[in-house]
């Protein structure tokens, strides 16, 4: 196993064994037969393509990126550089593009995933990486955060491969064109770049909660655009009590201003207190937040609130 990939940020495919190009040579002789060589796995093709994983965009459901490439990324239509759309890339919470066994941790901040059945992902440029060699993660589980780590334009590098060498890991020259929530992607560096919606854990279930610090007493509302409105529809629901709490989810609304400081995200959250008639579950502004400042929405480890 080795414990460097920082080739794959530049293109550089690594070598296959020496073994393969001795076998190579002495093949072009006779000298080499079936009884002395394992038989070669099949590259991937339309007839095995049944057992690719259910690859997600790694990011949190709801949260748009963009999908780029650049000439020289060798190979430019396979490996893709991922911006976050609608929000902050720099420090965005990276997660698993489907299930899988995190297989090795190597630079620049880069680790890959075993899914099983010959196929590995791979993800680059993090700062923080919050899983170990060995561990097992579900679709959708955090991997990491987003950094300057080998980069200086903060980006995911992100590559699917196929094993076709058998030896259970993923190499350069195994990577394959990537597909994404159902779709093929090749990109050419003259573009265009496509804009995609992360589909990844948006199933049923309990929705996962991310911890927060608030400053003081949140008021709760129905809906995210009732600042200044004091109609029945926007009635305050309840409060949030100060100190630590869970959030959902955030969505753009109004803006909250007080002097200098302002917010226009509202976080999606269980009410400690309800008004009569109100909902239990509302809206509150992440003007409240008291780790972050102006129009951030972050939990308490400094990952993105997913988005509603």
């Amino acid at each position: 196993m080795r414990t460097s990939r920082s080739s794959r940020a530049f293109g550089a495919p690594l070598r296959r064994p020496f073994v393969l190009a001795v076998a190579a040579v002495l093949a072009s002789f006779g000298l080499w037969t079936s009884a002395g060589a394992s038989p070669a796995a099949a590259t991937p093709t339309q007839a095995t393509a049944g057992a690719r994983p259910d690859f997600r965009l790694p990011f949190a459901c709801g949260e748009t990126w963009q999908l780029q490439t650049y000439e020289g990324h060798a190979p430019d239509d396979k490996k893709l550089d991922m911006y976050r759309v609608g929000g902050q890339t720099l420090g965005a919470s990276v997660v698993a593009s489907a299930a899988g066994t995190v297989n090795q941790l190597f630079e620049p901040g880069g680790l890959e995933i075993n899914h099983g059945g010959g196929w590995f992902s791979v993800y680059l440029h993090m700062d923080r990486r919050d899983v170990r060699v060995g561990q097992q993660v579900a679709s959708g589980a955090p991997l990491g955060r987003l950094g300057l780590v080998g980069t200086t334009s903060a980006h995911l590098h992100y590559e699917q491969l196929y094993d076709t060498n058998g030896d259970n890991d993923g190499e350069t020259d195994e990577m394959v064109h990537p597909v994404i929530q159902g779709t093929e992607y090749r990109l050419s560096p003259s573009g265009p770049f496509p804009q995609v919606t992360s589909t990844n854990a948006c199933g049923g279930g309990t929705p996962e909660r991310f911890w927060v610090d608030t400053f003081a007493d949140a008021p709760g509302y129905a809906a995210v655009d009732c600042v200044g409105d004091t109609g029945p529809r926007c009635a305050v629901q309840g409060k949030l009590l100060k100190g630590t709490n869970y959030v959902l989810c955030k969505k753009p609304g109004s803006e909250v201003r007080v002097g200098n400081s302002f917010n226009h995200w509202w976080l999606l959250t269980d009410l400690d207190e309800v008004a009569p008639g109100g909902s239990g579950r509302a809206y509150i502004s992440a003007y409240y937040l008291q780790r972050w400042g102006n129009d951030e929405a972050k939990d308490n480890d400094g990952r993105d609130i997913r988005v509603c």
